[in-house]
Order: structure tokens, then C-alpha cells, then sequence
């Protein structure tokens, strides 16, 4: 990864957010936990992956139609976010894999 690269992952990471600004602070309040809660158990190519991009896009539709945040997602947002990355890698699931094996041995 270069210096160009990193460059680019930072614009879009600022318009990205540019974007999560623009939304109603109910639904703002709500992506920023829904963000919060994803870093901590979401898939492993969240930084780099369409999820976060498609939560914005969603919620963006929401709006537009007059709706709040809580009619799209319902009112537990952990179980939301969990059905959207129930098919994922997630670093848990590493997390776990790394500690089942037999002890003592190194995995490569």
C-alpha cells in the first residue's frame, strides 16, 4: 500500500462521513453506534468493504422517504447489525479459531 493509496482511503473515508453528517441527527446518533458496534464485532473487510457505504445508502432512502431510523432498522440495533454480517468473516470468528487449536502448537 502506498502513499497514493492511503491518500485516496482518506477522501473517501472524509466523504463518506461527509455524508453520514448530512443525515438527520436521529439517524446520524444511530450509525455512529451501529459504526461503533461493527469495528468491534463486524466482518473483517469492514474498513474496506460496501458495508458502511451501504448503511448510508439505506438510510439515505429512509429519509427521502420521510421515514425514521427506527421503522428501517427496528429498535435493537445490535441484532441489526448482526443479521448484516451473519454470512461474514468476522475477527471473532479468527479470534475463536485461533484459540480452539491445541495448545501449545503455533498455527502459520
Amino acid at each position: 500500500m502506498g502513499i497514493q493509496d492511503i491518500i485516496e482511503g482518506k477522501k473517501q473515508w472524509r466523504a463518506h462521513m461527509a455524508r453520514v453528517k448530512a443525515l438527520p441527527p436521529d439517524y446520524q446518533i444511530v450509525y455512529k453506534e451501529m459504526q461503533k458496534y461493527l469495528f468491534k464485532v463486524g466482518p473483517i473487510d469492514l474498513p474496506d468493504g460496501p458495508l458502511l457505504p451501504g448503511i448510508v445508502d439505506f438510510f439515505e432512502e429512509g429519509v427521502a422517504a420521510g421515514k425514521g431510523v427506527l421503522e428501517l432498522i427496528g429498535t435493537d440495533v445490535a441484532a441489526f447489525c448482526d443479521d448484516l454480517v451473519k454470512d461474514s468473516p468476522t475477527f471473532a470468528d479468527v479470534y475463536q479459531e485461533s484459540i480452539s487449536g491445541e495448545p501449545g502448537t503455533a498455527e502459520k
